[in-house]
């Protein structure tokens, strides 16, 4: 499996939570896609259609979702929480809850809603039990709670299904921001109560930046006013020359235009590796490696880890600092290193993947030795 994943010998890349490399297989893919429209144009064009269908397909698989009806194909996490905010029909005095650890794309589509007398309920979920102070927020007024599946900056794993139970018994939308864990942690849309998923592909799916998955659950697809309009939100959209329309009734109503065809064969290729893996096993060999990482840190002299060590909260993310070093200062000297990671969450971020070896978290940890 290694073979998939040709990196540099002296690089050591724990940035999954921000750009993952691609596997071989997907340059292989994009690779062979360019020289097709080199070559030939568009004269495969049908059988690009079967591609974008293939990836509906895994996508679902991935998710558990009902139907490849449920999938849209949008640009990114932002563009399919702006839909779903700018989509669902606001009443003054609605609020929405949510964390204040999330990424900004989890937080500035709500908090631009305040035009409409929206308010946003930020959740403080350093504590023990986050889900709790989440629901804490929750009132009468109440109309959606969204939450990231892992917060980006400590790792942080929310006890989904408890949310969404919440949410299912008490009338309230839930949407989850899955960019941090679909790819690294097995995930169940009709498990959680799931109403909204999103989530880009270049991070722990190990795709190209460009396309994300947008999950709508079937009964809300009509109660997502649509802001965006084109001939491939439409029913028969391949019929150019009909005048009528109607919009379609599967997820890709919220797709207005032209694919990004390139992006679909990367990210095709990419989660049919994870897929022919299995996602047991995906899972199992990341939270081994993240298990390893800890363990080895815990060695070093004044290190704070800063991201949950519970069972049911770890991810692949571990967000770490020194206590006596500025963590600019180690962040450089990481880098420098040739150990590509992250600042996050008042400290340093390591998120390996499932395929990274114990020798590279090794190298890792030598590093943060080194600086002491």
């Amino acid at each position: 499996m290694h073979a998939e994943f040709p990196l540099e010998p002296h690089l050591v890349y724990l940035n999954h939570a921000a750009v993952a490399p691609w596997p071989k297989r997907t340059a292989q893919a994009v690779a062979h896609f360019a020289e097709e429209n080199c070559t030939k144009g568009a004269q495969q064009y049908p059988i690009w259609m079967q591609h974008e269908a293939a990836l509906r397909e895994q996508l679902r698989l991935f998710l558990n979702a009902p139907s490849s009806e449920d999938i849209a194909l949008l640009k990114n996490t932002s563009e399919a929480l702006s839909v779903v905010a700018y989509g669902l029909d606001w009443q003054p005095g609605d609020n929405i809850v949510s964390t204040s650890q999330e990424f900004p794309s989890n937080r500035i589509v709500w908090e631009s809603l305040a035009s409409q007398g929206v308010d946003l309920h930020l959740a403080d979920i350093s504590g023990a039990e986050p889900e709790a102070s989440i629901l804490s927020q929750v009132n009468e007024k109440t109309r959606l709670i969204s939450v990231s599946a892992v917060q980006y900056g400590t790792g942080l794993r929310l006890d989904l299904e408890k949310i969404g139970d919440f949410c299912h018994a008490h009338n309230i939308l839930f949407c989850v921001d899955a960019i941090q864990q679909l790819g690294a942690l097995k995930l169940d849309v009709q498990n959680i109560h799931a109403d909204f998923l999103m989530a880009d592909g270049h991070k722990w799916m190990l795709g190209p930046e460009g396309l994300a998955v947008f999950y709508c659950a079937a009964q809300h697809r009509d109660q997502l006013q649509l802001k965006q309009f084109g001939w491939r939100m439409v029913e028969d959209y391949l019929n150019f020359e009909r005048q009528d329309w109607k919009i379609a009734d599967s997820a890709r109503r919220f797709e207005c235009g032209s694919p990004n065809m390139l992006g679909i064969h990367a990210l095709s290729a990419s989660v049919s590796l994870l897929l022919e893996i299995g996602m047991d096993t995906v899972e199992q060999q990341l939270l081994n490696n993240i298990a390893y990482l800890v363990e080895q840190l815990q060695q070093v002299e004044n290190i704070e880890i800063l991201s949950s060590t519970e069972q049911n909260r770890i991810s692949g993310i571990v967000t770490f600092r020194l206590r006596h070093t500025d963590n600019d200062v180690l962040f450089k000297h990481l880098q420098h290193s040739q150990v590509i990671c992250a600042q996050r969450g008042g400290g340093i971020r390591f998120s390996p993947h499932f395929y990274t070896s114990k020798a590279d978290l090794d190298k890792a940890v030598a590093q943060v030795f080194a600086l002491l």
